[in-house]
C-alpha cells in the first residue's frame, strides 16, 4: 500500500477532474476526502486515488455488460 500523498493538480490530472467537481464529489461522499498537510496544504492519498479509478472503471464495465 503506498502513502504516497498527492497534491490537487496530480489529482485533476490522474482522475480528469476539475477542482469544483472533486470539492463536491468530496461533499457528496463519491470522491476520497483530502489530507490536512498544514495550515493551507491538503492532499490525497494516491492509493486512495487509484482505489476510486478502479471503482468507477469497473462500475462503468458492469453497468454496461
Amino acid at each position: 500500500m503506498s502513502n504516497k500523498i498527492i497534491r490537487l493538480p496530480a489529482v485533476k490530472e490522474k482522475t480528469g477532474l476539475s477542482r469544483s467537481s472533486i470539492y463536491l464529489r468530496m461533499t457528496k461522499n463519491d470522491f476520497p476526502k483530502s489530507i490536512s498537510l498544514g495550515d493551507r496544504a491538503i492532499g490525497w492519498l494516491e492509493s486512495d486515488i487509484e482505489q476510486w479509478l478502479e471503482d468507477k472503471i469497473a462500475a462503468s464495465k458492469s453497468a454496461g455488460a
